[in-house]
């Protein structure tokens, strides 16, 4: 999904980044515990969010779930070449998108031209996802880095 802050940061307000720093910790948070925590009535947290929400701004609520305990701890990288046409990055990004198991497509700059992350169960599983990838023609080639081990993952933003 992309993500464009068609909003000028000037409508966001400290308020507004309060509330997006407590769903981003929990969004499960009751509105009545934000609208203590931050001095404003239940309503205005409400109306509020909603804003954040219509606006684009908070996109989705998600829970985080841990892969490996569901024995998804194979994660890749694999760096990926298309071969150039029109609107190739449309086309290969959508058809990189999905193969399941795929949690990530970024479309970079340089001799790379797509980036993406999957969680798999094991080396079959992900050689499964690989093939998919080898069966596309608008692939030229492609480079995967196998992870070995997770430092930080967290895909909340600094506000």
């Amino acid at each position: 999904m992309e993500c464009f802050l068609n909003v000028p940061r000037k409508s966001i307000d400290e308020i507004d980044l309060k509330i997006l720093r407590i769903v981003q910790m929990d969004c499960r948070t009751p509105l009545a515990k934000m609208a203590k925590e931050l001095g404003v009535p239940p309503s205005t947290v409400h109306y509020r969010l909603s804003k954040l929400e219509r606006d684009g701004i908070i996109e989705g609520y998600h829970a985080k779930i841990c892969g490996s305990k569901l024995g998804r701890d194979y994660l890749t990288i694999t760096l990926v070449r298309g071969k150039y046409g029109p609107k190739y990055h449309e086309r290969i990004g959508k058809m990189l998108s999905e193969i399941p198991g795929v949690s990530g497509v970024y479309v970079v700059f340089g001799e790379t031209d797509f980036v993406v992350f999957a969680r798999s169960y094991d080396r079959d599983d992900f050689m499964n996802k690989l093939e998919k990838l080898f069966d596309m023609p608008e692939i030229e080639r492609s480079n995967t880095l196998i992870v070995s081990r997770i430092m930080k993952e967290d895909p909340r933003l600094e506000l």
